[in-house]
């Protein structure tokens, strides 16, 4: 299938409970394919990986109104070219990388940012403990510099476990957006290729795509 036959399938699937944004997650694929995806409609996509992603943005620099997400681990030592290249964050999981992204943004407009919450418990994933997000929602509330615009989850592949997931992360945000100091908060990422349709279901308002979107994908930069 074609990324346009993929997207038009997506965009039918989601009709019915359109995500304020969908997120192009695109680990391992090619800036061609990036502007091919550009040229369909798509205007944000998700980058892991620093240098592919700097890679990225020097070929497509000529595409007006492209965002670049970055969803991935975070190196504290990396945090100057995450804030400076980036137009959003969504893997903030401790005050120190929130302080050093606030730094590194001086004389720009502030950096939109997510909390990542290790919701599913799993060791491999990354992510604050939920009972952590409201300290660390407190801290970022008072860097001038960062703009928080929720959270951000990757939940347990087990659907019947995913579920209770999806029911959690909805729940730490709304409970958020029920503080006065958070009451603007617009933002619940959760949700991929293999479970979109259930994240919108509970909730999410951005999903991350990538693999229904772009095909499988080789393990290294192409």
């Amino acid at each position: 299938m074609s990324i346009a036959e993929r997207l038009a399938h997506v965009q039918w699937e989601i009709a019915d409970h359109p995500p304020q944004c969908l997120l192009a997650a695109s680990k391992h694929v090619t800036a061609a394919t990036l502007r091919d995806a550009y040229a369909l409609g798509l205007r944000h996509f998700g980058e892991n990986f620093l240098q592919e992603a700097l890679d990225k943005q020097t070929a497509l620099r000529d595409l007006d109104g492209i965002i670049w997400h970055f969803i991935g681990r975070i190196q504290r030592n990396k945090t100057a070219l995450m804030a400076r290249h980036f137009d959003w964050v969504e893997s903030v999981d401790r005050p120190v990388i929130a302080e050093r992204l606030h730094a590194a943004r001086a004389g720009m407009e502030p950096l939109n940012v997510l909390i990542e919450v290790a919701i599913s418990g799993e060791e491999t994933k990354g992510g604050c403990a939920p009972e952590e997000v409201p300290e660390l929602a407190l801290v970022i509330s008072r860097l001038s510099r960062l703009r928080l615009r929720g959270l951000m989850a990757l939940v347990h592949p087990q659907p019947e476990l995913a579920e209770a997931d999806f029911r959690r992360m909805a729940e730490l945000f709304l409970a958020l957006r029920q503080t006065q100091v958070h009451a603007d908060l617009d933002t619940l990422s959760m949700g991929t290729s293999a479970d979109y349709l259930q994240a919108l279901q509970q909730g999410a308002t951005e999903i991350r795509l990538g693999t229904i979107l772009f095909g499988a994908r080789a393990q290294e930069p192409l």
